[in-house]
């Protein structure tokens, strides 16, 4: 979403340098480009947990479906005896792997809000350097520095918020 801003910036440096107006709109320039390349890094990232928690959120549900599963089976087990059938397996083994199987389930959920939480941090990053973008080309197509003064900052707080945790 924003190629065509960093399009803008490209054009208007150039304009300036032909003009021989230098002054900081090539700092400015340089560090648009970086901040689009730390969002397009950051969208990356986050594009890899929100798939990561969903394929989590899938194993778990998953694992508590076979759960229950288990848990159905444990008591049509107990119920043979007293409908005069023998048991063919023990209640208690049932009871076993089904709660093995929801420790498993409540595990991937842990893992699913765990990458859920890195998502929406990267994306407040992302969003961080897209208005910081924003701001930087509103500064050169003004011929204005105050504004990417202010766009710094936000980019900084987009480098805070795609750090690892």
């Amino acid at each position: 979403p924003t190629d065509h801003l960093h399009d803008a910036i490209r054009e208007k440096s150039a304009e300036l340098q032909e003009k021989g107006e230098k002054g900081n709109y090539l700092y400015i320039a340089i560090s648009t480009a970086l901040m689009t390349m730390f969002a397009a890094m950051a969208s990356l990232v986050a594009g890899h947990h929100w798939n990561a928690a969903l394929i989590a959120q899938i194993k778990s549900s998953d694992q508590w479906a076979f759960y229950q599963a288990k848990s159905i089976k444990a008591e049509i087990l107990s119920l043979r005896p007293a409908s005069g059938q023998p048991p063919t397996k023990s209640p208690g083994t049932e009871k076993k792997e089904a709660a093995e199987i929801a420790a498993r389930a409540a595990e991937f959920e842990a893992e699913s809000a765990g990458h859920l939480n890195r998502h929406i941090s990267l994306a407040r990053a992302v969003t961080l350097f897209q208005v910081a973008i924003a701001i930087a080309a509103i500064s050169i197509i003004t011929r204005g520095t105050i504004l990417w003064w202010v766009g710094i900052p936000l980019s900084l707080a987009g480098l805070f918020f795609s750090s690892p945790v």
